[in-house]
């Protein structure tokens, strides 16, 4: 059971969810009910309680004991015993049902209007007797004191078979081309009709004669129209009060005395009004189009629930003022609501009430999980049209039902990769939601970029997040805008001028450079988890040894620093000469201790001292270069002795020649 709750008011599907197709077996019933926890708790009202395909009219018996509907294909009629919950009889025809009627209290007798212009009438046992209507009927209503049983369709007479005597009388004659729609007052007989050019038509029965006409068009809702909205529903609540249903989805109540409408509903959606239902319990009045049901308040008109079935509606019936709803759609189930908040439980589902109490919401199923659904294109598309005729397709309606495991290897191997490209589809998506999540950077001026950021920064901290209008000018002052916007204004920060007025914030600037540049190198070590954790240990180990030299000191008396190292030098040698012995040396001229000066790298030197000197000198770092150098090619040369050539692997040993007969072969 499918619960919803528009505007607030609880709304109970009793016709959702699985239902089990009739062309399988019952063994295959019982195990799919064993196996199935939503079948065996699916609410059941009345037991098939449905259509072949479609359901036209639905109408409850005067008093109260039966549900009749009809419904194709084929035409036929469902009779519902509602104090048994269950079938009374199924009754064939050879063409449609468009309306039908009681002409007793129970369903003993019965008239049915069809769509081949024939009207037959049943009688308990079947049908009784049939006759034929001048004109294709739309609607039709039965006058109980003077047995007239009045038609109306495409034509403007409303034609009159009295029942009585069995035979047509004279019909009554309106100034409209057709008429969809007929009704009588209970309270005072009086019969009116709805037109397709926007008029209510009323007939005395008495005086045999049409007593007034109301023009709905004249109305100020209808103006600047392309076409003429046209009567599609009429009900009477009590002696005065009329309900006018339309072709563009209005509805309005008129007082019989005025021209004029009390109340015009709207439903929006531009479509014929189907039904409509004053409701005398609780002052509501229920009024029904192909595509919703909408209950409202007879007072204001004030909206109080709505009810979609997500199917066409062909018509409604509310069952004696309750709160239990009967739908006729365009779908194999015949659609059964249940509203709480609308009125009780009839007597004989007085079990609705406790049952509603406990219901929790519940999607609805789609019907037989375990087939697949496909048309004529479809099956030519997966390659199995040639399993037309067999038991492996079941035909329903345009198509077939394909058991469900077929479907997915056929269709795996039409299309292979329909797995990689929904995958793919799924990423996208994925990549799509995340790039919807990023945070937004502010968008922040051009010119003094940094001193923006300083502002902003400043700001946010104060009173949280900025508005894009607040980035363009951080100082909020329309003045100042161009200092942002205009290039003149740019402050140039490396500019010794700067530097001497602001010395301060230049350090600051260059310790927050000298920060950044910290944390980037931090970041990027900590690229990679294994060099982190590497890291880590080391500074670890670091952090403990010095822990333990701390603690030494400590308990050595020492105060925790370390100690200045000193180091013996070996006699004649002064560290400030790279090792050289200096022994003898002090007491010599500079000339003499150049000549004697082995450790240079001179090659070459010319020239005196007093002009024309040369020097040829070789640098160490140029050494070192060519010390390598020459220490490559050495291995090359080694590597090359001791290469292998590829041919001695790659020779294959050649076959003699063969000689037959002195020739070779």
């Amino acid at each position: 059971m499918l619960v919803s709750k528009p505007n607030n008011v609880s709304v109970y599907n009793l016709s959702s969810g699985k239902s089990l197709p009739e062309w399988i077996s019952d063994r295959k019933k019982r195990q799919l009910l064993k196996k199935d926890v939503d079948l065996r708790r699916r609410i059941e009202l009345i037991q098939d309680f449905d259509m072949p395909t479609a359901s036209s009219c639905v109408r409850v018996s005067p008093d109260g004991q039966y549900l009749l509907t009809s419904g194709v294909y084929k035409p036929r009629i469902k009779c519902f015993d509602v104090q048994q919950l269950s079938l009374k009889f199924d009754r064939c025809f050879d063409s449609e049902c468009v309306k039908f009627d009681f002409l007793s209290d129970d369903f003993s007798k019965l008239v049915l209007l069809q769509s081949d212009r024939y009207v037959e009438f049943h009688a308990q046992y079947g049908r009784y007797y049939r006759t034929r209507m001048p004109r294709f009927g739309r609607d039709l209503v039965y006058h109980k004191p003077s047995c007239d049983l009045y038609l109306v369709g495409d034509g403007a007479d409303i034609f009159r078979l009295n029942l009585e005597q069995g035979r047509f009388m004279q019909p009554y004659t309106t100034q409209s081309k057709e008429i969809n729609v007929c009704k009588i007052n209970e309270e005072h007989q009086l019969l009116s009709v709805g037109t397709v050019d926007g008029k209510v038509v009323c007939v005395d029965p008495r005086s045999r004669s049409i007593v007034g006409t109301l023009d709905i068009t004249d109305h100020k809702v209808f103006q600047g129209l392309d076409t003429t909205p046209e009567v599609t529903a009429l009900q009477f609540n009590g002696a005065l009060e009329m309900g006018v249903g339309t072709s563009t989805g209005h509805v309005m109540l008129y007082d019989i005395r005025s021209t004029r409408p009390r109340i015009v509903k709207n439903h929006y959606y531009e479509l014929p009004i189907k039904n409509i239902h004053f409701h005398q319990h609780n002052n509501r009045i229920v009024t029904a189009d192909t595509k919703i049901i909408k209950i409202w308040d007879y007072e204001t008109g004030d909206n109080f629930t709505s009810i979609e079935p997500g199917v066409t509606i062909n018509d409604i019936c509310v069952y004696q003022d309750s709160g239990l709803i009967f739908l006729a759609n365009e779908a194999q189930k015949n659609s059964v609501y249940y509203i709480p908040a609308l009125g009780q439980a009839p007597r004989w589902c007085s079990f609705l009430d406790n049952i509603t109490e406990e219901l929790e919401e519940s999607n609805e199923i789609i019907v037989y999980d375990d087939y697949k659904f496909v048309t004529n294109n479809e099956l030519d598309d997966l390659g199995l049209a040639h399993l037309r005729g067999t038991n492996v397709l079941r035909a329903y309606m345009h198509g077939f039902f394909l058991d469900m495991r077929l479907y997915h290897k056929a269709k795996s191997i039409v299309e292979p990769f329909a797995y990689e490209e929904y995958r793919k589809n799924k990423i996208k998506e994925k990549i799509e939601e995340e790039r919807a999540s990023r945070i937004k950077m502010s968008k922040i001026p051009k010119v003094n970029k940094k001193l923006a950021e300083k502002l902003i920064e400043a700001k946010t901290k104060k009173n949280g997040e900025m508005e894009d209008e607040g980035t363009k000018n951080p100082l909020g002052d329309d003045r100042f805008a161009s200092m942002f916007t205009n290039k003149d204004f740019q402050v140039d920060m490396e500019s010794e001028e700067y530097r001497l007025l602001h010395p301060v914030v230049s350090k600051q600037d260059k310790a927050a450079r000298r920060k950044q540049e910290a944390s980037d190198d931090e970041a990027s070590d900590s690229g990679s988890d294994d060099n982190h954790e590497l890291w880590e240990q080391i500074k670890m180990t670091k952090r403990k040894e010095r822990n333990a030299l701390k603690a030494s000191a400590i308990a050595t008396g020492g105060v925790g620093k370390e100690k200045v190292k000193m180091y013996s030098l070996k006699e004649g040698v002064d560290d400030k000469m790279n090792g050289r012995a200096v022994e003898g040396k002090r007491n010599k001229a500079l000339g003499e201790l150049l000549k004697e000066d082995t450790g240079r790298n001179i090659v070459e030197e010319t020239g005196t001292a007093l002009g024309s000197r040369e020097i040829t000198f070789t640098l160490e770092k140029e050494k070192r270069n060519f010390k390598h150098e020459e220490a490559l090619k050495a291995h090359k040369k080694e590597r090359k002795k001791l290469r292998r050539p590829m041919g001695q692997l790659l020779a294959v040993e050649k076959k003699k020649p063969v000689f037959w007969r002195g020739k070779k072969v």
